[in-house]
């Protein structure tokens, strides 16, 4: 182990906190004083705007149905990646990987070539049968599914590994089936961490722009996300308005991590 000098520990402290507050805290900080110049009225005025809540409410149904839907194909493949040997392992790990290194845009582009209505592969055929996924929700779940998918599967997987199988082998010796062994057995040890993966989830999906922004044509009041608002907001210079809808966006968030910090038991982390 390298012992590094009290001047050392002390630069290196310094440089990281310096790195935090110029990265995170200080861009945070400058949204809440434009957010509050005025007291809570331009606040107020935001949240009873109605393209904002329109837009706000838009957000929260396409984050709750990207959440749920990352939750239940998160949880399985991070057991199909632990507990199961099969062909292709390697490279549907790398894949979950993918949207971690990929351009959202790049993402609502691809979505958008493969779902058109007019040229897509499957858009035509979608919409002959009444599905509309491009410019509708389907694609703006689709595109936030993507963008979130390994945070759950990250947080499980560690997790995973740590506890081991030992457990699970000893339920199904006793006469306990897949789904039992699940619930009684895997999911209360991982519980915590599906947990943080679930808010981590959130908090991306709330917070997408690129993707969101190609494949929902951001048509006001129908497919204009709380994203895609502070950006019109922000270009038609209502900059308060826009600092107002970040500060809302940003604060629910935060408050989620915090809470989940703040409740997990301090031997889970």
């Amino acid at each position: 182990m390298v012992r590094a000098s009290a001047p050392v520990k002390w630069a290196l402290r310094l440089l990281a906190v310096g790195y935090v507050f110029l990265l995170v805290a200080w861009p945070v900080a400058l949204v809440v004083r434009h957010t509050f110049e005025d007291g809570i009225t331009t606040l107020r005025e935001t949240v009873t705007d109605e393209s904002v809540q329109g837009a706000l409410l838009l957000t929260g149904e396409v984050a709750l149905w990207a959440v749920v839907i990352n939750l239940v194909f998160g949880v399985g493949m991070s057991l199909l990646l632990v507990r199961f040997e099969f062909p292709g392992k390697r490279l549907l790990s790398a894949l979950v990987d993918l949207p971690m290194s990929v351009s959202p845009v790049v993402v609502g582009l691809a979505l958008l070539l493969v779902y058109n209505g007019r040229t897509g592969w499957f858009g035509p055929t979608l919409e002959s049968n009444g599905l509309q996924v491009i410019f509708d929700s389907p694609g703006m779940i689709m595109a936030t599914c993507f963008v979130a998918l390994p945070l759950v599967i990250r947080e499980v997987v560690p997790v995973l590994h740590e506890i081991g199988d030992d457990q699970e082998q000893a339920a199904r010796s006793l006469g306990a089936d897949a789904l039992q062994t699940f619930r009684r057995i895997t999911l209360p040890s991982i519980k915590w961490a599906v947990v943080y993966g679930v808010v981590l989830s959130l908090a991306r999906s709330l917070g997408e722009f690129g993707a969101v922004k190609i494949v929902s044509g951001n048509f006001t009041g129908q497919t204009q996300t709380a994203t895609l608002v502070v950006e019109q907001k922000y270009q038609n210079f209502e900059q308060s308005s826009a600092y107002a809808t970040s500060f809302l966006l940003a604060f629910v968030s935060v408050l989620c991590i915090v809470v989940v910090s703040l409740l997990r038991p301090k031997e889970s982390h």
